[in-house]
């Protein structure tokens, strides 16, 4: 059962804003009343204390750096051997780490994406037209192509089940462009086999005239080659686990102290970060790349930030920034400690920039500092002094915690913890509204869980409210469908009216418990399509997030009684070696709580 915890801090502090600011002025003003306040002031604050100690002025560095080299979609198999069978090369300079994972393919076949199909047949005549062709070759070969790959005409079926903008864009465009997914189909494997020229032994492409063919299969090519750049697919198995409708995969580099697997078994969010990864010492993917090392020595500089204190009492700072005026409630506690490191702690903290390789493993191998006095002191990892229960935990790497702890996994974590990761991930990059949004909820009155399809991708590739094509079907129904008693008498003369059950929207979809082995897992169900009285199949869903041509076997716990919200959208960035990349990715959050359906059984209602 969800909870919320509160934390309230015991302060000495006013709750009233106004005069929480002048206590804090008060104190600020440190105001002048004898010379012996002067001194135990001084004396407060540590001035008569001599520590005899210099300031940082040279870091000598030896860093090494170890690329990430393998990559394993999906979760970590429980066979060591299949693990490093599984897994593949991966660069980090030519591919971000979020495409890489995100990606999925896209479809060049069925209803989905007929706007698509369009774009991409208008271009391949775009391509034709820069091969020169003369004005009569090139109609030939425009109505050879049209009447080949032209996008077909709606059906009586598809009219009936199809959205209104989309039936629209098809009377528009139908015979009218070459449907680019089908001639995709078809060049491709001629391609594969190098054998475009193959395409004008059949008809109608046999009618194109022989001194142009070469021109039209290096345009055929060009378009071949532009497709398959327009977005970023796999080749592999998806990292997309089914059942737990989030991400999972590895990857893994190897450092002095041997290979390094990284392991995300629950990535969902969308962006990447060094938090994301845990260690998994039990595995290796077999990454052989080489450790490089580099030396470097610097001018340690002081950390600095607008409104920190002064060193020194008596120092006039800098009034621009006034930490006074932050107004903070006593339970916001990240912005009380975020004002008192701002007011209390100084200048006790130095830098050496040092640069380090995207989705590289680093590790400081030595760091010598010479102070003013010309001391040579050697700086060793908080672990090294701390062991591997140090208090400070900043970036470094966890332990996967559902591998069981054993003496050797033990000592391999702990060498590894004073590794820095920085994962090659995206910055700013453009990303389209949802075209996909399933939202799964518990519904206790019908005690089942429901997957709701609020959002789909329609045909042409807009996102279509499920919700508004539900009503919209609703009303064609009634304008064709006659009343049953035109004069609005029940035959029967009954007052009320005996239904088996409810109706469900048809974008409802069933999540049945079955049992699985020990545990209990929610199946993906169907609802009957009744018309005209008489059930005439099943409905399905028509998203891919619910994935309609496979089985589908949820775990119960991915449905809590908060919900879940899953989504698609499609994103393009640009990478480090300048690079573009176009690809379909998901999303997870948390859920809107519980729903109802409405759906009922054995019910009496009144006419």
């Amino acid at each position: 059962m969800p909870s919320i915890v509160q934390w309230e801090p015991r302060t000495n502090y006013p709750e009233k804003q106004g005069e929480t600011q002048g206590e804090m002025q008060d104190g600020l003003q440190a105001r002048l009343h004898d010379p012996l306040w002067l001194l135990a002031r001084q004396w407060q604050f540590g001035e008569f204390t001599g520590d005899d100690a210099g300031s940082p002025a040279a870091a000598h560095v030896v860093m090494e750096h170890g690329p990430i080299s393998r990559y394993l979609p999906g979760p970590l198999p429980t066979d060591p051997a299949q693990a490093k069978t599984n897994a593949i090369d991966y660069s980090p300079i030519t591919l971000p780490l979020e495409t890489m994972v995100e990606r999925e393919p896209i479809s060049h076949g069925g209803p989905q994406n007929l706007r698509r199909a369009a774009e991409a047949g208008l271009h391949f005549f775009r391509i034709l037209e820069t091969q020169g062709l003369e004005p009569h070759a090139m109609a030939v070969c425009r109505n050879v192509f049209l009447t080949a790959y032209g996008l077909h005409s709606p059906t009586e079926e598809e009219r009936r089940n199809i959205d209104g903008e989309s039936l629209r864009f098809l009377n528009v465009m139908a015979t009218r462009v070459v449907d680019g997914v089908k001639l995709y189909a078809k060049l491709a494997p001629l391609r594969q086999n190098g054998r475009l020229e193959s395409l004008f032994d059949d008809a109608p492409t046999a009618s194109i005239p022989t001194n142009v063919r070469a021109r039209v299969v290096q345009a055929m090519t060009t378009w071949l080659n532009w497709s398959d750049a327009l977005f970023s697919q796999p080749n592999v198995q998806l990292s997309w686990v089914k059942d737990r409708l989030e991400y999972a995969f590895a990857v893994s580099g190897n450092t002095s102290e041997g290979e390094v697997v990284l392991n995300a078994p629950e990535y969902l969010e969308g962006r990447l970060d060094w938090f994301s990864f845990v260690m998994n010492p039990t595995v290796s993917l077999g990454a052989s790349q080489g450790v490089k090392s580099e030396t470097a020595t610097f001018l340690p500089t002081p950390v600095t930030f607008r409104g920190m204190p002064a060193s020194r009492l008596w120092e006039f700072e800098d009034a621009r920034v006034n930490f006074a005026k932050v107004d903070a409630n006593p339970h916001d506690l990240a912005r009380l400690l975020l004002v008192e490191f701002s007011l209390v702690y100084g200048n006790d903290w130095f830098v050496v920039p040092v640069e380090i390789s995207v989705g590289s493993l680093s590790r400081v191998s030595s760091l010598i500092v010479t102070n003013t006095f010309g001391e040579r002191m050697l700086i060793p990892h908080t672990t090294k002094v701390d062991g591997a229960a140090s208090p400070w935990r900043m970036f470094c790497l966890s332990r996967d915690p559902l591998v069981a702890s054993s003496a050797e996994g033990d000592a391999a974590v702990s060498k590894f913890q004073d590794l820095f990761f920085l994962p090659p991930v995206l910055g700013v990059g453009l990303e389209s509204a949802v075209v996909e949004d399933v939202l799964l909820l518990r519904d206790e009155m019908a005690n089942m869980a429901w997957a709701v399809e609020r959002v789909v991708e329609s045909p042409i590739g807009r996102p279509l409210d499920r919700f508004e094509a539900f009503q919209e079907s609703r009303r064609r129904q009634e304008q064709a469908t006659p009343p049953a008693n035109p004069n609005g008498q029940s035959q029967t003369g009954a007052s009320v009216t005996y239904r088996l059950g409810t109706s469900v929207p048809d974008y409802w979809i069933p999540l049945l418990p079955v049992q699985d082995g020990a545990s209990i897992r929610l199946k993906r169900g169907a609802l009957p399509r009744i018309e005209d009285g008489r059930i005439e199949g099943i409905l399905e869903p028509q998203g891919l997030i619910l994935d309609p041509r496979h089985e589908l076997l949820l775990q119960d716990e991915e449905v809590p009684r908060e919900g879940a919200r899953v989504t698609r959208s499609y994103q393009y960035s640009r990478w480090a070696n300048g690079s573009t990349h176009l690809w379909i990715g998901r999303r997870k959050q948390p859920g809107r709580g519980e729903g109802s359906s409405g759906l009922r059984f054995d019910v009496v209602e009144p006419k």
